[in-house]
């Protein structure tokens, strides 16, 4: 493929941006495609909604299981942008997030959907969504982008995301002020928003950055952080210990929120993308290339362990007896944790 580039390709693609906008528009806004093999598709994440599994990913596909991840049945979607984060805060109330600021609500755990914001001119992902409660909400992205809800997600107000930076003041609300005094700007993406005990909650950001909320995300504050590369996801373990993860297999231990770190050794370099904590013990972490870290001393050192077909896996349930749902290029499945004892 040729790929122009400069004056030329800011030429042409001023000339195609109104009919690309509207065919984007169009097909974002078009229910997404009931798929015969849709439970081959790329999905991206899981959730449990009381014992109902549910999985999101590409062209709007939602899937749910009722036995346990043995079969699957796609479900109508209002809209076909891509799913990158799915979450429910009791049996029945959930939402998605995806392409095109594209957030989904649900009353029924996941058999019905309704879209209550898209964004077709802004054009930038939504990465996670956490929700307090049935009503209480954030949604958050690329470049900063960020969403809060009061009334479970039927309507969502933009949030200037402005943490006070480490050992300083909060910034000042303009951004361009922000991105001079401060140096992070709105430009950076916010990967995942996890809680912890409380009304603590954690969001990990690209850049090596991580944040910290006391107040159920009111206000935020940087955390140190012992590495300058992306993180894609936190794992909340016992008080205030924590798991950050990320790029090319790096994993850090806090023992105190967040305030110091030590690094994990993984055996791998691959992208994790996801973690769980079955039992006090035992942590599984996911990423590309089919890896899977297995720790059964609570996340204190990982078993590297990779399936045979290399696909990567993006999230994972515990189903119990050693056994759980991945999702990811392959599609959703059960497999059993391999070198469990």
């Amino acid at each position: 493929m040729t790929y122009l580039r400069g004056a030329a390709i800011a030429a042409v693609l001023s000339m195609l941006a109104p009919l690309a906008a509207q065919a984007q528009e169009d097909a974002a806004a078009t229910p997404a495609v009931m798929a015969r093999l849709a439970e081959r598709s790329l999905l991206i994440d899981l959730a449990w909604a009381g014992e109902r599994a549910v999985a999101v990913g590409e062209r709007g596909h939602i899937l749910v299981s009722d036995d346990r991840g043995a079969s699957w049945k796609q479900v109508p979607v209002p809209a076909s942008a891509g799913l990158t984060a799915v979450y429910f805060a009791d049996p029945l109330h959930g939402w998605a997030v995806g392409h095109d600021e594209l957030i989904l609500r649900t009353e029924d755990g996941g058999l019905t959907w309704e879209m209550t914001h898209l964004d077709i001119e802004v054009g930038q992902p939504l990465l996670d969504v956490w929700f307090a409660d049935a009503d209480r909400g954030i949604a958050v992205g690329a470049y900063g982008a960020m969403y809060s809800s009061v009334d479970g997600g039927r309507s969502w107000t933009a949030v200037i995301f402005e943490p006070e930076p480490l050992g300083g003041s909060a910034p000042a609300v303009a951004p361009d002020e922000y991105e001079e005094d401060v140096g992070l700007g709105f430009d950076f993406h916010l990967n995942a928003i996890v809680p912890g005990p409380g009304t603590t909650v954690y969001l990990a950001a690209e850049a090596g950055r991580l944040f910290r909320s006391d107040d159920s995300g009111g206000t935020w504050r940087e955390l140190p952080s012992p590495y300058d590369g992306s993180y894609y996801g936190i794992l909340t373990l016992d008080g205030e210990a924590l798991l950050a993860f990320g790029l090319r297999g790096h994993v850090f231990r806090s023992e105190d929120g967040g305030q110091n770190w030590a690094q994990v050794e993984t055996g791998t370099t691959a992208l994790l993308n996801a973690a769980i904590r079955p039992a006090p013990d035992l942590v599984l972490m996911v990423g590309l290339a089919g890896v899977m870290l297995v720790s059964e001393d609570g996340g204190h050192s990982f078993a590297f362990t990779q399936q045979d077909d290399r696909k990567g896996l993006s999230s994972l349930l515990w189903l119990g007896n050693g056994e759980v749902i991945v999702a990811g290029e392959g599609g959703v499945r059960r497999l059993a944790v391999p070198g469990l004892r």
